[in-house]
């Protein structure tokens, strides 16, 4: 499986942050329920590693880590079974490290230099982070012209309300949202809702 099939699977990744252990099943499974196959848990806290592992025994689901910003980090969240990784940005390092092991990897850009340096690698997919922040639709925009063979994942600052905007521009295969995952305690049914609601998403 590439990125470009893990990006198409639904309109939007969750961008997931466990906690306990013990809401990694639950939370997966609801998500799953809901349509939402492809999910991302960031290394942001202690249990992560942990919750890669018990949902990847979830029917269904396509899980990568997050939130990985070395080769250390790459190293433990491959070891911990996950199909792809996501970082917040782009190293030379990290991206070398990231091809070497052929998995499928999102790594974040925020400018024309970052994309340059992916290309240089070969890599043609990226998370436009922290979307909102680094300018919103208008600046992926400008972002992509020069670009054309490039395809976006935008994460930061995307909800419900704006993500079909973002869906609705070509070059755009998903959108990153932690809308459809709250953090804490799981309430399987509204989370299953809220991800069939987001499947449903179109641009």
């Amino acid at each position: 499986m590439t990125i470009a099939d893990i990006m198409q699977t639904a309109p939007v990744i969750p961008v997931i942050v466990v906690d306990e252990v013990e809401q990694a099943e639950p939370l997966a499974q609801a998500l799953v329920a809901g349509g939402l196959r492809v999910l991302e848990v960031t290394l942001r806290t202690p249990a992560a590693l942990e919750a890669i592992r018990i949902m990847r025994g979830v029917e269904g689901a396509i899980v990568g880590a997050g939130t990985v910003t070395n080769q250390r980090e790459l190293a433990d969240a491959i070891d911990a079974g996950s199909e792809f990784i996501v970082s917040p940005g782009l190293t030379e390092p990290l991206g070398k490290a990231a091809i070497r092991e052929s998995i499928p990897f999102l790594p974040g850009i925020a400018n024309a230099g970052d994309i340059m340096r992916g290309l240089d690698l070969g890599l043609t997919h990226f998370k436009f982070f922290p979307a909102m922040a680094a300018g919103g639709l208008p600046a992926l925009k400008a972002l992509a012209a020069p670009f054309g063979q490039c395809r976006f994942c935008p994460t930061g600052g995307i909800g419900l309300d704006n993500a079909s905007e973002w869906l609705a521009f070509d070059p755009v295969l998903c959108v990153g949202g932690s809308w459809v995952a709250p953090r804490g305690p799981v309430d399987v049914d509204k989370v299953a809702s809220v991800a069939r609601e987001a499947a449903g998403l179109t641009g």
